[in-house]
């Protein structure tokens, strides 16, 4: 497969330009030997070394369910060893006498975290999870009126944000089939056109109130175009966020020059920061100093200077920091601290070109495969590039979750959703060029086989 298109060479351009010093026409190979090439060449190899593997059959798997849960890099312990050895030795007083303070322990996550997410340090905090962030923050930012009060969100919304969009508009007294607008897929088509989303926007018109979208959807993995989003949405008078859950840690991200309202996400997919962990939250730095913006307080919002004298009346700190309600729960950030740090020392852009080049191999050695067995596999995450990440979802047609339990009993860890969707996120901090052909390989043997099955 060549590549010779401008559009297709972009996909893996950057890639190769960091590792050759020149653009190149490049021929995918499906061969062990290729693969192998690849990840010679490739400068976040040695970060595989940095995660815990489970293994299947005394051998390390091929994970492909960081979209759900992310590995646990080796560092982490070291941090909440930290922790624990500073609650042992110094109780109470680790608050503020340990090498890293608990009281102010959140502020470490400021610079690391904003690069992350394209924000000035004062825009991001951690705190919570990402359902109750996004309830908290839709108390600033769903203000709903009798003629301004609907939501607009994506069709096939992760099940949580649907849950929560429900009853949120069911507690401001109106009916969700009312309130809440889906953007549709057209017919045949698997993934929402960005034009219908503007042309959604303007048709709700005066009576939108909020836009609320998963920056990446979780079952296609397309991509929306947040800046062009986000500016429909305030052309129509609504504030705008998104549900960063897929998108943090996975794809460029410039929350502030965008002109985002609002956005959480979590930190346990693609930032490694261990199960159900602590959320992160954006607020734009032109809502900091509007009084007139409701909020639900709590101490640790309050100014930090005056925390402890116990004042009755709340005064929030400036920032995001202002928002948060409760004491952290250190040992839940002490993983996330070693992620984001992580994080920091590669970059994002180092992440991104690994990650366009890796997709672009697995998309490569899927249509192999789909050549050389009788079964046709659909891609429904979108071709272009800049229109995915970390994912590509595909359709089995002819083949039922039997396949699925093939892949993992010999080593696949895939997710399955229903009808014969299976996700895959070849995660560029920990999945290498060949695990992607080893896989294609064990793809192709359990549909052969079917006898094992």
């Amino acid at each position: 497969m060549v590549y010779q298109s401008v559009k297709s060479l972009l996909s893996i351009g950057p890639f190769l330009l960091l590792l050759q010093n020149k653009i190149q026409i490049m021929t995918f190979e499906n061969t062990l030997e290729f693969a192998k090439q690849l990840d010679s060449q490739d400068q976040l190899h040695k970060y595989q070394d940095e995660f815990i593997f489970p293994q299947v059959n005394g051998k390390k798997v091929i994970y492909f369910t960081g979209n759900s849960l992310g590995l646990q890099p080796k560092r982490t312990k070291n941090y909440v060893d930290e922790v624990m050895n500073d609650w042992a030795n110094l109780a109470v007083e680790g608050h503020f006498y340990s090498n890293k303070p608990w009281w102010d322990y959140h502020e470490r996550f400021a610079n690391p975290l904003s690069k992350i997410v394209g924000a000035l340090p004062s825009e991001v905090t951690v705190m919570n999870t990402l359902t109750v962030n996004l309830h908290l923050l839709m108390v600033s930012f769903y203000r709903p009126t009798k003629t301004r009060y609907k939501i607009i969100c994506e069709e096939k919304a992760f099940p949580s944000d649907q849950y929560m969009f429900q009853s949120q508009v069911h507690f401001h007294g109106y009916e969700p089939e009312d309130a809440i607008v889906e953007i549709k897929r057209r017919e045949g088509e698997h993934n929402i056109r960005l034009e219908d989303v503007l042309a959604k926007i303007d048709e709700v018109g005066d009576e939108l109130a909020l836009v609320l979208i998963g920056g990446v959807n979780y079952y296609t993995g397309q991509v929306f175009d947040m800046k062009t989003i986000t500016a429909a949405g305030h052309k129509a008078g609504a504030y705008v966020g998104w549900d960063l859950a897929h998108a943090a840690g996975n794809i460029k991200l410039e929350l502030h020059d965008w002109n985002v309202d609002f956005a959480a996400w979590c930190s346990y997919k693609y930032m490694n920061s261990g199960p159900g962990n602590a959320s992160g939250c954006f607020i734009h730095e032109k809502h900091h100093n509007n009084s007139e913006l409701p909020r639900f307080a709590g101490w640790w919002g309050h100014n930090k200077e005056r925390r402890f004298k116990m004042e009755p009346t709340f005064d929030p700190v400036h920032g995001a920091d202002g928002w948060q309600i409760s004491n952290l729960p250190v040992l839940s950030l002490a993983p996330y601290l070693a992620s984001v740090e992580m994080f920091d020392e590669i970059g994002m852009d180092a992440l991104i070109q690994k990650r366009d080049a890796i997709t672009s191999y697995l998309e490569f050695i899927l249509h192999e495969i789909d050549k050389e067995v009788d079964s046709t596999f659909e891609i429904i995450t979108p071709s272009n590039p800049s229109e995915r990440a970390s994912q590509l979802s595909v359709l089995l047609h002819g083949e039922g979750r039997s396949l699925f339990d093939y892949l993992m009993k010999n080593g696949v860890i895939t997710d399955w959703r229903e009808p014969n969707v299976i996700r895959l996120a070849p995660v560029p901090l920990y999945t290498s060029f060949e695990d992607m052909f080893e896989f294609g390989q064990i793809l192709k043997a359990g549909i052969l086989d079917k006898v094992n099955l």
